[in-house]
C-alpha cells in the first residue's frame, strides 16, 4: 500500500509537511534560508499557526480561497500551509499580472482574502470596488495603502491557532491556475493527498531527495513546478529549500547557487542557456554543491544538456508535468538522463500514447499523451466543457505530444496545437528548434508554421542570437542548412528571422501562437 492511499480518514496537509517535523524531534532543522536568515521547522510550525489565526481573524472559514500574490519567502510558506491549517484553499498567483488580470482571477475563485506584496497591493486597490467577495487585503512589507491591512500588524495581533482543522486527505487546498496561453487561466482543483503523492513519488521516488539536501529553484513558488520545488518536496523529508523573492537572471542565479550551496537546482532551459553565455561562469562561480539540476517547462536540447555537463560537470534532469497533474508524471531519473529524452513514466503514473481516435499507437510514433497517476485534478472550477475533454474519467489529456522509444523513454515532440504538417508528415517544432540550438552562434529558437505563397505549411523559424554574433543571410542559409542535413529538406526552416527575444509564458513557454500573429 502506497502512503498516498495509508492516509488516515483526518488529514491536513499542514500538520503533516510542517508540525510533524516538530512533534518528531526535527524543530531545530532548517526549513528555509531567505536573505541571510534561518528559518528551522520549529520557527515555520509557530510561523503558521499565528498566520492561520491571521486569516481567521479576517473572516477566512474552511474552504473560503485565500489568493497569495507573494513572493517567494517565509510569508509565502506562512500563509499558504496556514490556510491549509485553516481548512481553507490557497490560490498562489503571479505577482507580477495587471490590474484586469487579478481583477478576473479575484472573482473567478471568488477570494474572501488575498495577501500580496507592496508592490502588487495597488493594483488590486484598483479594481477592488469591482471584486465583490473580497473582504480584506493584507500586504506584506512596507507601510500598507489606506484601506488594507499591513501584514505584520495582522500576524502581531492574531491569536495562533493551536489545531489544524478536521480535513480529510480529498479535501480540496489549492488551486492551481493555469498559465491561460491559450484563453483565460482555469484552476486545477487538488487536495491534501496530492501533495503526498507527489512528494512521494516524485521528489523521494524520482530525485531522490533526503534531508539534507538544500533545494533551490528560480521557478517560483506560485507555479506548480515552484511549490513542489521550494515547498513541500524539502519539507516531505525535513530538507531546506532557498528562498530568492525576485526574478532571477543567468548571473544572480549562479551567485545564488555559489553562495548558498545548495544541492538540487530546478529552471527552464531558457535559463540553462543564459547561465552558459556568462563568460567564465566555471571560474567565477562554484557549482560543486550540486547533485544535478532539474529541467522543465520546455523541451531541453542535447546542445545544453552536452554543454552543462562539460562546463561545470553538472548532469540536467529534464522532466514532464503539468498543473492539472501537480506536478511530474514523466521524468529522467538523476544519474540515467538521457539528452533529448524526456524520460520514463514515474512509478505510480500509467502512460499512454494514443491516435486522435484514442487507439494506441506503436513505439517510435508521435501521438497524444493520456496519464493516469494519484495526483491529478478531479476537475477545473467552473469549468466543466474543459474538464470533460481533458480529464477523460481517470486519464488526464496533458495536450503534449510525444513518442516512445524500445527502451521506455519519452520524447518530447511538441504541444497538439503546436505541431506542424509538411508534406504530409508530422513536424515537431521541439525537434527543429533543438537542431538550431546546436549552432554556436544561438542561445535560443522557436518554431511555427507559416502558409507559403501556395497556402503550403512551411517551418518558419524565429531565432535569438547569443552575444557577439551578428544576423546576416549566410548565417540563415547555415541554420537552415543545419536542419535539412539533420533531419531532411521537409524540416527545414523556409525562412530564419532573427529577434532579440522570443514571447514567453510566465512558466518560461514559447508563446508560439504570438510568433503566428502577424506583425504588421
Amino acid at each position: 500500500m502506497s502512503p498516498v492511499e495509508a492516509l488516515p480518514e483526518r488529514f491536513n496537509a499542514s500538520a503533516f509537511f510542517v508540525d510533524r517535523h516538530v512533534a518528531e524531534g526535527r524543530g531545530a532543522r532548517t526549513a528555509f534560508r531567505h536573505e541571510g536568515r534561518t528559518v528551522t521547522y520549529a520557527d515555520l510550525a509557530a510561523l503558521v499557526a499565528r498566520a492561520a489565526g491571521a486569516l481567521a481573524g479576517v473572516g477566512v472559514e474552511i474552504e473560503h480561497r485565500v489568493l497569495l500574490g507573494l513572493d517567494d519567502s517565509p510569508a509565502f510558506a506562512a500563509f499558504f500551509w496556514g490556510a491549509a491549517r485553516l481548512g481553507a484553499v490557497a490560490v498562489p498567483v503571479n505577482t507580477l499580472m495587471t490590474p484586469d488580470e487579478y481583477e478576473f482571477l479575484l472573482n473567478d475563485s471568488r477570494a474572501r482574502v488575498a495577501v500580496v506584496e507592496a508592490a502588487v497591493a495597488p493594483r488590486l486597490l484598483a479594481v477592488r470596488d469591482r471584486c465583490p467577495w473580497l473582504r480584506a487585503v493584507l500586504v506584506a512589507g512596507g507601510r500598507p495603502p489606506r484601506g488594507l491591512l499591513g501584514l505584520d500588524e495582522a500576524l502581531a495581533r492574531a491569536t495562533p491557532l493551536a489545531e489544524p482543522a478536521a480535513t480529510s486527505p480529498d479535501d480540496v487546498v489549492y488551486w492551481g491556475y493555469t498559465s491561460g496561453s491559450t484563453g483565460r487561466p482555469k484552476a486545477a482543483l487538488h487536495v491534501h493527498r496530492d501533495f503526498v503523492g507527489a512528494a512521494d513519488l516524485v521528489g523521494v521516488g524520482v530525485l531522490g531527495l533526503g534531508p539534507d539536501d538544500v533545494t533551490f529553484s528560480a521557478s517560483k513558488m506560485y507555479f506548480a513546478f515552484g511549490l513542489g520545488n521550494t515547498l513541500y518536496f524539502p519539507a516531505r523529508v525535513g530538507a531546506a529549500s532557498v528562498l530568492v523573492g525576485e526574478r532571477l537572471d543567468a548571473e544572480r542565479a549562479l551567485a545564488v547557487i555559489a553562495a548558498e550551496r545548495p544541492t538540487v537546482f530546478f529552471t527552464v532551459p531558457t535559463l540553462y542557456a543564459r547561465m552558459l553565455t556568462v563568460p567564465d561562469a566555471e571560474r567565477k562561480y562554484d557549482l560543486s554543491s550540486l547533485r544535478y539540476g532539474v529541467s522543465s517547462g520546455e523541451p531541453l536540447p542535447p546542445a545544453i544538456f552536452d554543454a552543462w555537463r562539460a562546463r561545470f560537470g553538472v548532469e540536467l534532469v529534464e522532466v514532464v508535468g503539468s498543473t492539472e497533474a501537480l506536478h511530474d508524471f514523466i521524468a529522467n531519473r538523476p544519474g540515467e538522463a538521457r539528452a533529448g529524452a524526456a524520460g520514463r513514466v514515474v512509478p505510480g503514473f500509467e502512460a499512454r500514447v494514443v491516435d486522435d481516435a484514442g487507439a494506441p499507437v506503436p513505439d517510435g510514433t508521435v501521438g497524444h499523451l493520456l496519464v493516469k497517476g494519484p495526483t491529478t485534478a478531479a476537475g477545473y472550477w467552473k469549468r466543466p466543457e474543459r474538464t470533460r475533454a481533458t480529464m477523460l474519467g481517470e486519464w488526464l489529456r496533458t495536450g503534449d505530444m510525444l513518442w516512445r522509444d524500445a527502451d521506455g523513454f519519452f520524447h518530447f515532440a511538441g504541444r497538439a496545437d503546436d505541431m506542424l504538417k509538411v508534406a504530409g508528415q508530422w513536424v515537431s517544432p521541439a525537434e527543429v528548434e533543438a537542431l538550431l540550438a546546436e549552432h554556436p552562434a544561438v542561445l535560443e529558437a522557436g518554431v511555427v508554421g507559416v502558409p507559403d505563397g501556395q497556402g503550403l505549411t512551411r517551418p518558419h523559424g524565429y531565432v535569438v542570437l547569443k552575444d557577439g554574433h551578428a544576423p546576416s543571410p549566410a548565417l540563415a542559409e547555415a541554420l537552415r542548412e543545419l536542419v535539412r542535413g539533420k533531419a531532411g529538406g521537409h524540416k527545414a526552416p523556409a525562412a530564419i528571422e532573427f529577434v532579440a527575444d522570443l514571447p514567453r509564458t510566465a512558466t518560461g513557454k514559447v508563446q508560439r501562437f504570438r510568433l503566428r500573429a502577424p506583425t504588421g
